[in-house]
């Protein structure tokens, strides 16, 4: 039987008490018009109940109302999300924060199946279409999405179980912000009088406002041209090991799980897309949290905006194709111990006329972008009567890993179809 997901109501959830009024100015990173896009997640919860206290459960609020009331809790705390996204005088770039109130857009919705009919949402693609389970943008006719900050969706299962569908501005938020907004909601939905992490705005203060060495003023390039497709690898255990013990008698270092699944999929990518030209540049891009760069770390504490770096690692198609993974993972392992030093010097306003701005690679087609979602905090959510399975990420972005049983799960999104079954071997070879 198909499963199908039916949405029962749509609302603005404002602050549950009265919030601060006025404008905010957005940082320097904010207000990156490369950043002016939704980024949308999806969070499974089993149910904790069992057969013996199914009577209680069926007498417990619902999972959407208890959510919905939490969420109300938590923009008082977070008070900037419930406002909107004003453009400045010159357009996204002197983008400001209206602190008007209006809320944040939640959808509560039902399923026609539990979470193991459609396999606890494990395995891509998925048996409920993933638009399904995310809010929809049935908004007033004078509300634009990418003016609303936050948008939720809870969609509860037969079994008790729900997904959290979260829609959430990447200009108001980085990955480790967005987890600890989605976890105050949880510390109130579980009856914490406050979120475990307060949060604090800063924007001025954590992140310095270097000159640009060039300004765009609209949205970058259109990608919807390249019909990337999606591609879910589990690297095993064994495969990460080996190269981890290849790289340590090759180099004497030791590298992370992460060193090696980005290195892995940026060569089998390269290999995949058969550059006719060998000398081509290309690009791997990682966002590594700058926070405790920027300031102490005990400044940086509740801290929920854009505070991240953009590493990057180029080399020559012909190179990175036969290179062996253990030079591929010291070219990544030394972008990151660059990253102190090329944070230090773009904050001081060193980049000099010709330089390219790390935060102006929005506008190349080619360069792979990887985030790492393991410590962002999704999976540390506690609702108090369902238990966290799992979160996926689903954006235009080329590569997003998230957790595996067996190993390092990577969701990629970064060939089209043409190259998918070349990159679909390289992956699998990558576990050789």
């Amino acid at each position: 039987m198909e499963s199908t997901v039916r949405r029962t109501s749509r609302s603005f959830v404002r602050p549950a008490a009265p919030t601060p009024s006025g404008s905010l100015e957005l940082s320097s990173i904010d207000r990156d018009v490369g950043l002016r896009h939704i980024v949308r997640s999806l969070h499974v919860f089993r149910p904790r109940h069992t057969h013996v206290d199914d009577k209680h459960q069926s007498s417990s609020p619902s999972p959407a109302r208890v959510v919905h009331d939490a969420l109300g809790k938590a923009l008082v705390d977070y008070y900037p999300l419930a406002g909107r996204i004003v453009d400045g005088p010159e357009g996204r770039s002197t983008a400001r924060m209206e602190l008007t109130g209006e809320g944040a857009w939640f959808v509560h919705a039902v399923a026609s199946c539990t979470l193991d009919d459609v396999a606890g949402l494990d395995h891509h693609p998925f048996a409920i279409p993933v638009q399904d389970l995310l809010p929809d943008f049935a908004l007033p006719p004078n509300v634009q999405p990418l003016d609303v900050p936050a948008m939720m969706q809870v969609t509860e299962f037969a079994c008790g179980g729900f997904v959290v569908g979260l829609s959430s501005s990447h200009t108001l938020t980085d990955g480790l912000g967005a987890g600890q907004f989605i976890n105050a909601v949880a510390d109130y939905a579980r009856g914490l009088p406050n979120p475990r992490v307060g949060p604090i705005w800063a924007r001025g203060d954590l992140v310095p406002d270097p000159p640009k060495t060039k300004v765009h003023s609209g949205p970058p390039p259109s990608k919807t041209s390249f019909q990337f497709q999606y591609l879910v690898v589990d690297l095993s255990v064994e495969s990460i090991d080996t190269a981890k013990s290849r790289f340590m008698e090759s180099t004497g270092r030791r590298c992370s799980s992460f060193d090696v699944a980005v290195a892995k999929v940026w060569q089998a990518r390269t290999r995949a897309l058969r550059l006719h030209d060998p000398s081509a540049r290309v690009t791997l891009c990682f966002f590594a949290n700058s926070r405790h760069v920027l300031q102490p770390e005990e400044a940086a504490v509740g801290f929920y905006g854009n505070c991240f770096y953009p590493a990057t690692v180029e080399a020559m198609a012909g190179e990175l194709e036969v290179a062996d993974v253990t030079t591929v993972v010291g070219m990544v392992m030394d972008a990151k111990a660059r990253l102190h030093e090329e944070v230090a010097r773009w904050a001081a306003g060193e980049l000099v006329a010709g330089e390219e701005d790390p935060y102006d690679l929005w506008w190349r087609d080619e360069p792979l972008f990887v985030s790492d979602w393991r410590q962002l905090g999704f999976m540390e959510a506690d609702y108090g009567w369902a238990r966290r399975r799992t979160s996926r990420r689903w954006r235009p972005s080329r590569s997003c890993p998230s957790r595996s049983s067996t190993g390092v799960r990577l969701m990629t999104q970064c060939v089209e179809e043409q190259h998918m079954a070349a990159f679909r071997e390289e992956m699998k070879a990558a576990q050789e």
